[in-house]
């Protein structure tokens, strides 16, 4: 059975575009610069349970996001399988994007999978040249690829930061672009409701988004992702599933810290 993760659940996207690409595309993509802000404060954790249709879990995803000495902003993910599931299919994978400027676009994205009994290891690693519109990627030993760019582009994770940060203000829905498979795709982002929600930490407002995926990135994707956000000032990404092909998949989070956000911090030790 080819295997799945969460981390298609990371898997977003928003069209943004530069000069001579049309007037329909938009760039900047509309943000809270606040949010932002706190978002790359310069420490952000989130550790999420992953859970199979019935509440099995089956793996933990742990992000960080933390400044360089540079200056920019470095977001590690790790996925990791937990209990019965590690005899079916072990995993320990490792993300690493580099994002700097403004907007917070990524410079260099390194990946490490392995997965199976056998520890088969997969490394890959994408460089964005964004000023010139260029993605030179590399699989293992293989070959480098050059890919073009119509306009600056965010990588999976980076996207996500990127969707919690919009602002929503305007009519319609948003759109940021992701490199994804060898092309730049554009989703459009969904805000479908501002609800309350139980969770971990307590009922709280929350927004409700989709975004509106159209390729499969490094995991296949077989039904629509919803996300759901704190509806504040922090934008606490709180709960993610997504359909799959038998059941759905839910990463619910479990432990939380920024000092940017300390009510957040306060919160999640209780």
């Amino acid at each position: 059975m080819k295997h799945r993760t969460i981390f298609f659940l990371l898997s977003f996207c928003l069209l943004i575009t530069g000069p001579g690409r049309g007037a329909c595309e938009e760039w900047p993509p509309d943000v809270d610069n606040g949010i932002l802000a706190r978002i790359y404060s310069g420490h952000e954790h989130l550790h999420f349970s992953i859970s199979w249709s019935g509440g099995v879990k089956i793996g933990d995803l742990v992000l960080d996001v933390d400044q360089e000495p540079g200056g920019g902003f470095v977001i590690r993910a790790r996925v990791t399988d937990y209990g019965l599931f590690r005899l079916f299919y072990p995993v320990d994978d490792t993300f690493v994007t580099r994002v700097a400027g403004p907007l917070k676009l990524p410079q260099r994205y390194q990946v490490e999978q392995v997965e199976g009994h056998g520890g088969s290891r997969t490394r890959r690693l994408s460089v964005y040249d964004q000023e010139r519109g260029v993605v030179v990627y590399r699989k293992n030993d293989q070959p480098e690829q050059r890919f073009s760019l119509s306009g600056p582009a965010y990588n999976e994770f980076s996207s996500f930061f990127l969707t919690r940060a919009l602002s929503f203000a305007g009519p319609g829905e948003p759109l940021v672009p992701t490199f994804a498979d060898g092309r730049r795709h554009p989703v459009r982002v969904a805000l479908l409701a501002r609800e309350e929600k139980k969770t971990r930490f307590g009922r709280l407002a929350t927004l409700k988004v989709m975004p509106r995926m159209e390729f499969k990135g490094l995991y296949d994707k077989d039904g629509d992702t919803v996300f759901w956000l704190s509806d504040d000032r922090c934008r606490v990404p709180l709960e993610i599933s997504s359909r799959i092909l038998i059941g759905s998949l839910v990463a619910e989070l479990v432990e939380y810290e920024n000092p940017a956000c300390p009510e957040w911090t306060d919160r999640a030790r209780r």
